[in-house]
């Protein structure tokens, strides 16, 4: 298979080399932080603190994250961002390598985390207008959901090694220094100026202006709503700890490649769904991703073998990245460069927030009625909600992603 075009932009292979290293870091962290509240308390419903805090900062400043995307600087925000979250891990590797840590340091320090991360997220994609052409664009949002999915691989299984060798401090320690990489990258890529929204509106009229695009663009609004019902119902990550430990009795090792299962279905998956993103399909696409997410997330609830549970969280991790790739990429092409930082924002608190909320709900969930229970009860909603989107609207099963015009010579 011949190399993407976009890849052959330096900028571009820059950052996205940059990006990746970065996301290794924080999802390892992210499973560490998981890891490490089981292993203080053994308790799921105080793992899902750790969601909880995520959801609360993604929730409240995602939406002034986005304004400020479409306001300042992007590449000097986003150095200010990493350069935040590398103190916050800093700090939580001293802490825990000195054996001080305690329940509401990692929720505190994940809360940071994540507020940096609301500032950083709508930046990231607003910046790559500015180094892609806009005919390549779709191929470069294409790209990114792999390569999270490659960090998210990554990540997790290494952390599950780090863990069992130096405990989850050599894991923030790892996580300190992916961030110091990527400030180094956006210190040297040439970025030409975006345009920017240099009119003097205050804070709530800026983001109501992307509230508004959102509210009329039902595709959009749609995909965000599909997104969020499976992410906050099928979040099966907040139980793996006690799957691993309770129920598959496989350690910190087993955890941790049962954590990276998903990533590795979901590279296979994006391969296949990057051929199909701008066909006529694309609707149905994420449609079917979307209910075989579900099933994939029951199938794991009731595996009661190693083997099975990794085939199921391979078979979901694929389902997942077929969906999420088309929403997207559709959201990505249906908005114009000014309002993208505010709209990637609305999104980022249905794609990221729904996780860290489902995080927290399923948390809750499984204390009360038992991890197996409760992923079963949620991977069936997502499944009902597709169903009833394909039978009920014509919107999302219609729905095809826009092919740029090619450039002209």
């Amino acid at each position: 298979m011949p190399i993407p075009q976009v890849l052959r932009n330096r900028d571009f292979t820059l950052y996205w080399g940059g990006v990746i290293l970065s996301q290794i870091g924080t999802r390892g962290a992210v499973a560490a932080n998981l890891y490490q509240v089981y292993q203080l308390t053994g308790s799921t419903a105080q793992v899902g603190l750790v969601g909880l805090a995520q959801a609360v900062a993604l929730l409240v400043l995602s939406p002034a994250g986005g304004i400020y995307a479409d306001r300042l600087d992007r590449r000097r925000l986003l150095q200010a961002t990493q350069a935040l979250a590398l103190l916050v891990s800093a700090g939580l590797a001293v802490i825990t390598l000195a054996h001080a840590a305690t329940v509401w340091t990692v929720v505190v320090s994940s809360l940071l985390a994540t507020a940096a991360a609301t500032f950083d997220q709508p930046a990231r994609q607003a910046l790559i207008p500015a180094m892609v052409p806009r005919e390549r664009l779709v191929d470069a949002f294409a790209l990114l959901n792999p390569s999270r999915e490659l960090a998210v691989l990554v990540g997790p299984a290494f952390a599950g090694v780090l863990i069992a060798v130096g405990g989850p401090g050599a894991v923030y320690v790892f996580d300190a220094v992916t961030y110091a990489a990527l400030v180094v990258v956006l210190a040297v890529l040439r970025v030409p100026p975006l345009v920017a929204d240099t009119e003097r509106r205050s804070l709530l009229e800026s983001m109501r202006e992307g509230v508004r695009y959102v509210a009329h663009r039902p595709v959009v609004w749609q995909l965000m709503g599909l997104d969020m019902t499976a992410t906050v119902f099928g979040a099966y990550r907040v139980l793996l700890p006690a799957f691993a430990a309770n129920v598959l009795h496989v350690g910190a090792t087993g955890y941790g490649l049962l954590s990276a299962a998903p990533s590795a279905g979901a590279l296979i998956g994006s391969v296949w769904v990057f051929r199909l993103i701008r066909t006529a399909r694309a609707g149905r696409i994420v449609l079917w991703g979307t209910a075989a997410y579900g099933l994939a997330v029951v199938g794991l609830a009731q595996a009661r073998v190693f083997t099975v549970a990794i085939v199921m969280a391979l078979l979901l991790g694929a389902a997942d990245a077929v969906a999420t790739t088309v929403r997207h990429a559709a959201v990505q092409v249906e908005t114009p460069d000014e309002l993208r930082g505010r709209v990637s924002a609305i999104y980022q608190m249905c794609s990221r927030g729904g996780p860290a909320l489902g995080d927290s709900v399923m948390g809750l969930f499984a204390g009360a009625v038992g991890p197996i229970v409760a992923l079963t009860v949620g991977g069936l909603v997502p499944t009902a909600v597709s169903a009833a989107s394909a039978v009920r609207s014509r919107t999302v099963r219609r729905y095809s992603v826009p092919q740029p015009e090619p450039a002209t010579s």
